[in-house]
């Protein structure tokens, strides 16, 4: 089903003899944030110990696997292509070996200067093994003439442009580092003595740690025997935290910004319900992304919240079609209506986002064919009218549905007998809604206004998000 594609997860944790157990544990819990590749790399304090592949992180790491990963300090990381195709070789963590020894580095982002960068790398007579954007952080902290680390990441990383969530590793330091704009989430949290680091906040739920804070925009934090020490190199801009990790990408039980997702989504869908109520007899979620709005759509509406969509939660990499066509094919691996429930019935339909819109299409003739006597589609976000250039895989703005037809044409094309979508006015007072601490952020919705805060030099040079080294 064509979704908005979730970008990457990052995981870190030192001074723990069970480290390379509780990164895959970690990464287990980001696993919604990629589902392409996975890798750890471990520190025994004189030399690091990597494993990656393609596949979930279940499929990668067995018992035999993770101990042959040793030490106390590791990093993980969970891959959706954004920068660079599926490949091995943009598999992540990269470890590299330069002249102050050996480093790895696992990135969630996309950098909005990556192309420009490398041409100038490889001007100079860098070679590169990866399509990646993340390789070229690790080109210019090896170029750097400055002796200590820290130095050298901040001397890259004030070159990089766009949005970065980072975790670097050596046999004696762990390094997590974060954008200035904030783009991508990182949290923070300690585990008896032991620091961790992860994406979401899901993971230290996982494995037992406690949440301590956000790593802030512009923060890098180096972690050693010594301790922790926070570093702010930059200058200070306007956040840009992505509003879309509210509305889909993060699990409902993190924690972003002080908000928990879940809440944020059920006040989506009551304000969903204000701004576009519906005469209808029951409400139905699009499993799973669409359930929280729908709950709180639901309570708003003072309508019965049905299961009308079933799941199917065993779906493999691939499937055979059979040779007799069957209608909605890929919807109905994923998907089913049950009758029972929508015959008859004027339903509600809240779902996250239409992106190409021929999923929403598909889903409305299942409904329609089980019974159902009206469907009303309401879509908990603004139209997507615009490409991410920060991170998540989008496509490109013409093949964006909204991007060319305004509601009516789409409600038109998907079938309904009627449309909604939240406005970005409503985003951002349920946004503020569900925020318990004071002081009001900023957040990048380029996705829906077009109005990007950083500028993709990449772009000048008509270079797609997912081909920016011509893959």
């Amino acid at each position: 089903m064509p979704k908005l594609k979730e970008e990457c997860g990052v995981f870190g944790i030192y001074n723990n003899l069970e480290a390379s157990n509780l990164t895959y544990l970690g990464l287990h819990a980001l696993q919604h944030r990629g589902q392409e590749s996975a890798g750890i790399v471990t520190s025994d304090g004189a030399n690091l110990h990597k494993h990656r592949d393609m596949g979930l992180v279940s499929d990668i790491f067995s018992e035999e696997v993770l101990s042959g990963l040793p030490g106390k300090n590791a990093i993980g990381h969970v891959r959706y292509s954004t920068t660079g195709s599926s490949q091995l070789k943009n598999m992540q963590p990269i470890v590299i070996n330069y002249s102050k020894g050996p480093l790895a580095i696992a990135h969630n982002g996309n950098l909005t200067n990556a192309k420009a960068l490398r041409d100038e790398l490889e001007g100079e007579g860098a070679i590169f093994q990866s399509t990646t954007d993340t390789e070229v952080i690790v080109h210019l902290i090896a170029k750097s003439k400055e002796e200590k680390l820290i130095r050298r990441v901040i001397e890259a990383l004030i070159r990089c442009k766009g949005a970065y969530s980072l975790m670097f590793l050596t046999p004696e330091y762990m390094i997590a580092a974060r954008d200035p704009y904030g783009f991508r989430p990182l949290a923070m949290g300690k585990l008896g003595d032991s620091p961790v680091f992860a994406s979401e906040s899901c993971a230290f739920d996982l494995i037992e740690a406690d949440y301590e804070r956000e790593v802030e925009p512009g923060e890098i934090i180096v972690v050693s025997q010594d301790g922790t020490q926070s570093f702010k190199p930059f200058g200070e801009v306007k956040h840009a935290y992505c509003v879309f990790e509210y509305i889909y990408f993060a699990r409902p039980d993190s924690f972003l910004t002080g908000r928990n997702v879940y809440q944020v989504r059920k006040e989506l869908g009551k304000q969903l319900a204000r701004e576009h109520p519906a005469d209808a007899d029951i409400v139905v979620a699009v499993p799973d992304s669409g359930v929280p709005s729908a709950i709180g759509f639901a309570e708003e509406a003072g309508l019965p919240l049905e299961l009308g969509l079933l799941r199917s939660h065993y779906m493999g990499r691939t499937f055979i079609e059979p040779q007799q066509s069957i209608r909605n094919f890929g919807v109905k691996l994923k998907l089913n209506a049950i009758r029972e429930v929508l015959n008859g019935k004027k339903v509600v339909i809240i779902d996250d986002s239409i992106v190409r819109g021929t999923t929403s299409r598909k889903i409305v003739k299942m409904i329609r064919a089980a019974g159902a006597k009206e469907i009303h589609m309401r879509i908990s976000s603004p139209p997507t009218k615009f490409s991410c250039y920060y991170g998540i895989d989008t496509p490109v703005k013409e093949e964006l549905i909204a991007n060319s037809l305004d509601t009516e044409e789409i409600r038109k094309y998907i079938t309904s007998d009627s449309l909604g979508y939240l406005s970005l006015e409503g985003v951002m007072s349920a946004v503020e809604v569900s925020k318990k601490a004071n002081g009001k952020e900023h957040f990048c919705n380029a996705c829906f206004t077009g109005k990007y805060p950083v500028e993709l030099t990449d772009q000048k040079t008509k270079v797609k998000q997912l081909g920016l080294f011509g893959t």
